[in-house]
């Protein structure tokens, strides 16, 4: 068995991995090196259509379920066993870089790939997959495709969802299996799942500082998102006085000030974003009547979120006068721990290939957290270049996406072989 481990990390092709990622990035590139590929977008569509083309030359099973997540199985002896399973997602933020995400569908279709180069038969099916609307950049709330899958949220909800244009997700779905067209799973998302492991870029920069290679991934942070919402109301900027105004666009200042002040820790543990504002109607000349933002919190303690929305409810309360202003919870993710055993084998395989590691929590969320409701799972970090993600300058090195792949076949083929 030891030999037959070797020989799969040995088939891992650097070169390939590569070149399969710029191949990716030119779907959806934008002119500063990064991608526009958001969920269920034409960008999006072609992704899905490159990928598949990639397994049907392999002979790969393919096929998509009804929230649109695309998954690509090679088989094992015992075509029952549940599978083991590995990937990420393929849609992007606005201005996102080449290898959140897409690196771990890559380096799940590369160990495939390494297993069948190698000949390794395995007892369990091995499955990749691509999980819809991960960002939530476009579509809310984001992990959507990997949370339908787990029953964590319901698809009839999912789907009816809108985006910041009014198109339905359940139109632009649609639009995207048209273009990007696979055999459809019956019944509702989700299936048994023996064991999960996803590979991602860090995106933080510990790994590049401590100068590691692979990050054994022990837990996700728990995080919240809210939208805040300020009723105005428009008047003309030239002759309303000050005083009579309702300016929404003033209130959200207030409001957003006080926020950023209640959740600035000594530790600076706890993570708070406003990271999209929309200020109605958008005329220089006219008092804003509605604003609309975002919030994204995040820490490792699900009591210290509660405590701190408690303040957020507060603050919209007290600093939204003289408008009417509500806050509303889009999503609340508790804090994932990961299961020891998969711990345990990343790092141990590490140790035998020989590769510098560090245990690790993510500050990020990832579809692992809602698999982890499933079936025994783990993550592998890779380092990126200063720890930029979200970002088009993105970048990470050939060798350590090499890297994480030959741990990600060697955790696949024992996990599958048990």
């Amino acid at each position: 068995m030891e030999a037959a481990v070797k020989r799969s990390s040995g088939a891992v092709q650097e070169d390939r991995l590569w070149q399969r990622h710029a191949e990716m990035a030119e779907l959806g590139g934008t002119p500063k090196g990064g991608v526009n590929r958001q969920a269920l977008s034409a960008e999006d569509a072609a992704a899905r259509t490159l990928l598949m083309s990639w397994a049907k030359a392999r002979n790969f099973a393919v096929f998509t379920d009804a929230i649109g997540n695309l998954f690509v199985r090679r088989d094992g002896a015992d075509a029952k066993a549940p599978p083991v399973m590995s990937g990420s997602h393929m849609d992007s933020q606005p201005t996102g870089g080449r290898f959140d995400g897409m690196y771990g569908v890559l380096a799940a279709f590369e160990a495939l790939e390494a297993l069948e180069d190698a000949g390794i038969r395995t007892r369990r099916p091995v499955i990749a997959v691509a999980w819809t609307n991960e960002e939530g950049s476009r579509f809310q709330p984001g992990a959507m495709g990997s949370a339908v899958f787990a029953g964590v949220y319901k698809l009839d909800e999912m789907l009816a969802t809108k985006d910041w244009k009014g198109v339905v997700l359940k139109d632009a779905l649609g639009e995207t299996l048209k273009a990007a067209p696979a055999p459809m799973r019956d019944g509702n998302p989700g299936f048994d799942v023996g064991f999960y492991v996803e590979a991602h870029i860090e995106q933080g920069p510990r790994l590049e500082a401590a100068h590691k290679t692979i990050g054994v991934v022990t837990a996700i942070q728990g995080s919240r998102r809210y939208i805040v919402e300020i009723d105005g109301e428009e008047a003309h900027a030239g002759t309303t006085p000050r005083a009579a105004r309702k300016d929404a666009y003033a209130a959200a200042t207030r409001i957003a000030a006080a926020m950023y002040e209640a959740t600035n820790d000594a530790d600076d543990t706890l993570r708070f974003t406003i990271g999209h504002v929309e200020v109605l109607p958008g005329s220089p000349n006219t008092v804003p009547g509605k604003v609309t933002f975002t919030i994204d919190m995040r820490h490792p303690d699900d009591a210290v979120l509660e405590a701190h929305e408690k303040k957020l409810h507060d603050i919209v309360s007290r600093k939204a006068r003289p408008c009417p202003a509500r806050i509303e919870r889009v999503t609340s993710v508790a804090p994932t721990g990961f299961d020891t055993r998969v711990i345990d084998l990343v790092r141990a395989k590490a140790q035998a290939l020989k590769l510098s590691h560090m245990d690790m929590p993510s500050g990020a969320g990832h579809d692992a957290m809602h698999i982890a409701r499933l079936c025994p799972a783990g993550m592998i970090f890779v380092p990126c270049e200063r720890g930029i993600s979200h970002n088009e300058i993105e970048n990470a090195a050939p060798s350590d996406l090499a890297a994480g792949t030959r741990v990600l076949v060697e955790v696949l083929q024992e996990l599958a072989n048990r």
